[in-house]
């Protein structure tokens, strides 16, 4: 299977546009970007896809051992530049695929011109001296509900990570989301989103990056993206007018609105 059907890579926008990569979060796919990607589709080549056992992706491609870090969801995105030959990539990534961009960038810097990070976290747990915004008897307790029960453990914590309880609905789209998602990947991909650390990737990077951030975020606390901010070198940081973590879903305009302040000042 080659590398479009195996990430179910969906290209749009301006065929010799900049390339526009946008990576999904933990148990979402390609379709959280549906409200931000048009924006971006009149000037740019836009390129959304699904990680390994998400969305339509290859599943069978998926093996425990392989995705056992974020460097093999990072070699994936590279894969995909790759295979379409992309150079000048703006990459957005949600999530834990804010730190995947971060990684990928790194490893072959040439290909991208800017990394946009949306609620990033190098690292969930709590150290001396930084906030991550979890100790390790709560990301212990986390797995043990994922192991015993994914869907319970969706239906209770969707909506919580989106926040906004004033609008259900953004809840329960993203607990539909997380119920698509292969149990056994998904778990194995929490694993190793909230066992990672990737603090020491952050002054690595050498392309500008844009760190969005949201008011009561429980997955990524303010002092997160702050900290993310501080140690990417050539950053700028934006506090959103919006709370919860999936603001490209919650907050698709203020995300927009962000971005393009963002490739405005550097692409002038």
């Amino acid at each position: 299977m080659d590398v479009a059907q195996r990430y179910n890579v969906t290209v749009g926008g301006v065929d010799d546009g900049q390339p526009m990569l946008f990576a999904h979060g933990f148990g979402c796919d390609q379709q959280m970007w549906r409200f931000v990607e048009p924006a971006f589709a009149d000037r740019y080549r836009t390129i959304l896809f699904d990680h390994v056992g998400a969305g339509h992706s290859d599943a069978s491609a998926w093996d425990p051992e392989t995705y056992g870090s974020l460097d093999a969801y990072a070699a994936d995105v590279l894969s995909i530049v790759h295979e379409l030959d992309l150079q000048d990539v703006v990459f957005v990534g949600h999530s834990v695929s804010a730190m995947i961009g971060v990684l990928a960038a790194n490893a072959e810097p040439d290909r991208f011109a800017s990394l946009v990070l949306v609620g990033p976290s190098p690292r969930y747990i709590n150290d001396d001296g930084y906030t991550g915004g979890f100790s390790e008897a709560d990301i212990e307790e986390l797995f043990g509900a994922l192991d015993s029960n994914y869907l319970g453990w969706s239906s209770a914590m969707a909506p919580v990570i989106m926040g906004n309880p004033d609008r259900p609905a953004l809840g329960e789209e993203l607990t539909e989301s997380f119920c698509r998602t292969d149990p056994e990947i998904a778990r194995r991909f929490a694993h190793v989103t909230f066992t990672s650390d990737n603090r020491a990737d952050l002054e690595k990077v050498s392309v500008p990056a844009l760190v969005l951030q949201c008011t009561n975020d429980v997955i990524a606390p303010e002092a997160v993206g702050r900290y993310v901010h501080d140690r990417i070198p050539d950053s700028d940081f934006v506090l959103l007018d919006a709370t919860g973590h999936c603001p490209n879903l919650s907050a698709p305009d203020a995300t927009i609105e962000a971005i393009e302040g963002f490739l405005r000042t550097r692409t002038g």
